[in-house]
């Protein structure tokens, strides 16, 4: 198995190669240009290092993506950037008429930064020079459906002129190509999800029958999807993507089981609470999801939308303004859900809180009820922590049958009990503390004991 240790050293190995290619090219490049004397008659000659039998990241994306010579020039220049930004200081050389900078270089800085970091003008000065009709077919490299805007490879900004777009590496890319490991955007201001993960297992959830058979549904898509969308051919006819609502009580295993959706397959999983993302800022709203969904666009990942209710309750008729503007932000919802290629799972405590109108637009509607006598025997049995001691008096089949709680507040009622054990010198947890915990439990929910 390949270590994040070893995979940071293979990449290392591997770029040192490509940034000798690269320093070679930039050189021929600078002395074609200038007319100096050079053993190339054009970059092109200037061969990339063989990387086919390398196990690194780099190699590895080389490889999947099957990239061309200007897609690998595009690669390690904006990768330059970042590990080996001396190499680029030959671009802050100056037209000795005008005391300026040659407009040919394109290039940018950074505020309080004083490298010199690449635009697409600067890549393409390396690859056509003024070769006009090279440079008109490099642009292709920048249309909306190449890989590099597809797969979010690039961070682009919008500037007015293609050329003057900065040639950055998004996080996640300069992460994998470097240390090898997974970037996950932090929960901030500007990104309103969170990853969220699970040491459990498939084992550990205890659901309806009914409930389970319904989730691998989900499993068989992600398994199988890819298969039906491309090689049946069935791009024309189906949505991209899988959208599912799972709806029920407090408690009952929804988050729990998006994180095991994701484990089980390799995918990571972010959870959106809605009623933290709707603003009421006119537009707010809006640019809040568009910045998630951006993100996730053909990442492989699970979007998780929890109080789904926040922003999905029943619309209401346009009285005035306000009430067109929250029907407009359901609508720019669903449109982005419905175009969404990833798994998008939306959690609602009660389905009668939604518009009927939005069940068509799920290809899966998972009901999460409260666990029967049984399954709650089998939450109270397996949730306890193996060092816990139990007085004779506790006596968990007659809890289980007369106490319909969720698995969620068993869990709570079970770290009460044992953390009030380890109080009391470990003492064993008798029937009467965990008719206490319940009590604690009801109280928290209004309930009646």
């Amino acid at each position: 198995m390949v270590t994040q240790t070893s995979l940071a050293a293979l990449n290392a190995q591997d770029l040192e190669l490509e940034l000798t290619w690269f320093t070679r090219l930039l050189d021929t490049r600078f002395k074609l240009y200038f007319q100096q004397e050079t053993e190339y008659n054009n970059i092109f000659e200037v061969t990339p290092p063989d990387l086919t039998q390398s196990n690194s990241c780099y190699a590895d994306f080389i490889s999947h993506y099957n990239l061309s010579f200007a897609e690998r020039v595009t690669i390690i220049l904006g990768l330059t950037a970042h590990i080996r930004p001396q190499i680029l200081d030959v671009f802050f050389s100056k037209n000795e008429f005008i005391e300026r900078k040659l407009t040919e270089f394109g290039g940018m800085q950074l505020e309080n930064d004083s490298n010199f970091y690449p635009t697409i003008e600067t890549l393409i000065f390396i690859l056509a020079a003024n070769n006009l009709q090279l440079r008109f077919e490099l642009q292709a490299l920048f249309i909306s459906n190449h890989f590099f805007s597809k797969h979010n490879i690039f961070n682009f900004s919008q500037p007015d002129s293609l050329l003057k777009r900065p040639l950055l590496l998004t996080e996640e890319f300069l992460s994998f190509f470097t240390t090898g490991e997974p970037y996950r955007p932090e929960f901030d201001s500007n990104f309103s999800a969170q990853f969220i993960d699970t040491h459990l297992d498939w084992s550990d959830l205890i659901l309806h029958p009914g409930t389970i058979s319904q989730i691998e549904e989900i499993s068989i898509w992600i398994e199988h999807g890819h298969t039906l969308m491309h090689d049946w051919q069935m791009t024309n006819k189906l949505r991209p993507g899988y959208r599912s609502l799972f709806y029920g009580p407090p408690g009952t295993g929804k988050t729990m089981t998006a994180c095991l959706l994701g484990k089980s397959t390799g995918r990571d999983v972010y959870k959106i609470d809605l009623s933290l993302v709707v603003s009421k800022y006119i537009g707010e709203t809006e640019k809040n999801l568009s910045r998630i969904f951006d993100q996730a666009q053909n990442r492989n990942w699970i979007l998780f939308f929890d109080e789904a209710d926040a922003l999905f309750g029943k619309r209401m008729e346009s009285k005035n303004a306000h009430d067109r503007y929250a029907n407009q932000e359901v609508s720019f919802l669903l449109q982005r859900i419905e175009t969404f290629n990833g798994i998008i799972i939306l959690a609602s405590n009660l389905k009668e809180n939604l518009d009927t109108a939005f069940m068509r637009r799920f290809e899966s509607v998972i009901y999460f009820p409260i666990p029967r006598t049984d399954e709650r025997l089998r939450l109270w049995q397996l949730g306890f922590p193996k060092k816990a001691h139990f007085d004779k008096t506790l006596d968990l089949n007659k809890i289980a049958r007369e106490y319909v709680i969720s698995g969620g507040s068993i869990m709570n009622i079970i770290r009460y009990v044992s953390l009030l054990s380890i109080k009391n010198n470990q003492r064993p947890i008798s029937h009467n503390d965990v008719i206490n915990g319940i009590k604690k439990e009801y109280t928290k929910e209004g309930r009646s004991s």
